[in-house]
Formats: structure tokens, C-alpha cells, sequence
């Protein structure tokens, strides 16, 4: 578990990709208690550890979680999330270019609970919902291409799921139209980076995650800076 930044009220981590953050059938102990553990053995807490989930990634999916530690904290970062008042930045390695260096998208995705996938429209269509992101093309390597992603809203699966519908999907994502499975069995979709205001102190909080331990991934780091 590496940790991004800490302080009494929030702990930011870099997940890795087969991290999940929160319990669920696996079994698998979830990130969660790895950084309740992680706070009871630094402090030497008695009881039992509070640590709030503010938001989650797909288990595939590595990158920047903020976890918090106080109530005050969860409760104030549940409303920024809410508000979008928290910028995301990911990361995703596509084969396939897309048509454009940079685009807007707009589809209406539905969820599938059974297969838990979601599926993408061009048109509003039943228990759909608007789902808008933004990317740019940023580097490129003989293969592949790193595309920066920019969520405005927050869907089921939406990055895997938008980028799959422009014939662009994420490098490893079985799921969504991909080839081949990685190595680790991840997907190369990364949460680069996150940037919101602290929610007691009030201070800026900028904090970037670095790359998997993979050799096309540090090729795109390098390319980017």
C-alpha cells in the first residue's frame, strides 16, 4: 500500500490493480482494512478504526483513492463528490486511435446488474443516464496511445464503457471489446491524479499517483513528465 498523502483528517493511496476498495463476494480483504490496519498499528489506536469511503474504483483499475478519517471529513468530501467540486484526472492506454485527438463524449449508459456491465447509447433510451466525459490525446508509443480522461459525470464502468463505444477500448478490458487480458489481469486505466479543496482545513490539495510497474506504462510517464 503506498500512501499519497496523510494528515487527521484524510488518507489518500495508490490502489493497485488488484486491489478492491470495499468488501464484496470474493471475500478478498479490501483496501479499507489494509488502511484501518495500516492507522491502528501507526497510532496505536484502541477499538475500532473509523475510515469513511468517499468514492471507488473498479478492482481492475488502479490509481488515487481518498479514504476519511473523521466523520466531519466523510461528511463535507460525500458533498463535494456530489457536487463535482473534485477534479479527476485518469489515465487510459488505448490500441485503437480515435478518431479525434480530443473530444467530448456524450452517450446514455444503462446498467446491467447481472453481467455488471453497462452499455452505451447515442440516444436518451430507457432507465438510461447522460454520462459525459472529455479526453485528449496525450502521448503515443509504437502500439498504443495514452489518452487523458476527464469525467464530468460519474457512471457505472463510464470510462471503460465510452471509450469501448468509440472503438477504443481500454487496453486489457475483456469486458468491454479488448483483445487480450493483461499480464496482472488489471486494465490499463489509471486514476492519475486528484485535485479538490481540504475540507477542514481548507488548503489545496493536489495529489498524483504514480504509474503501475510496467514497462509501457513508464515509457508514457516519462513521455509526459
Amino acid at each position: 500500500m503506498t500512501i499519497l498523502y496523510e494528515d487527521n483528517h484524510i488518507i489518500i493511496v495508490n490502489k493497485s490493480s488488484s486491489e478492491i476498495v470495499q468488501g464484496d463476494k470474493t471475500g478478498d480483504t479490501p483496501l479499507s482494512d489494509m488502511v484501518k490496519a495500516y492507522i491502528k498499528q501507526k497510532y496505536n489506536k484502541p477499538g475500532e478504526v473509523f475510515l469513511g469511503v468517499v468514492h471507488r474504483l473498479d478492482r481492475p483499475v488502479s490509481g488515487v483513492v481518498v479514504f476519511a478519517k473523521t466523520s466531519k471529513a466523510l461528511t463535507r468530501l460525500n458533498e463535494m463528490f456530489r457536487l463535482h467540486a473534485v477534479k479527476k484526472i485518469y489515465w487510459a492506454i488505448v490500441k485503437q486511435q480515435p478518431a479525434l485527438p480530443s473530444a467530448e463524449l456524450v452517450h446514455y449508459l444503462t446498467r446491467n446488474e447481472k453481467s455488471n456491465k453497462s452499455m452505451a447509447y447515442d440516444k436518451p433510451v430507457k432507465d438510461a443516464k447522460e454520462s459525459i466525459l472529455s479526453y485528449d490525446l496525450i502521448a503515443q508509443s509504437t502500439n498504443f496511445f495514452l489518452l487523458r480522461v476527464s469525467l464530468k459525470t460519474g457512471r457505472h464502468h463510464q470510462i471503460r464503457c465510452q471509450l469501448a463505444k468509440i472503438k477504443s477500448p481500454i487496453k486489457g478490458d475483456l469486458k468491454y471489446g479488448y483483445a487480450r487480458s493483461n499480464p496482472n489481469g488489471g486494465i490499463s486505466l489509471h486514476a492519475r491524479s486528484i485535485s479538490f479543496i481540504h475540507p477542514v482545513s481548507k488548503e489545496q490539495i493536489d495529489v498524483v499517483a504514480p504509474v503501475p510497474d510496467d514497462s509501457l506504462w513508464r515509457f508514457f510517464e516519462e513521455q509526459v513528465g
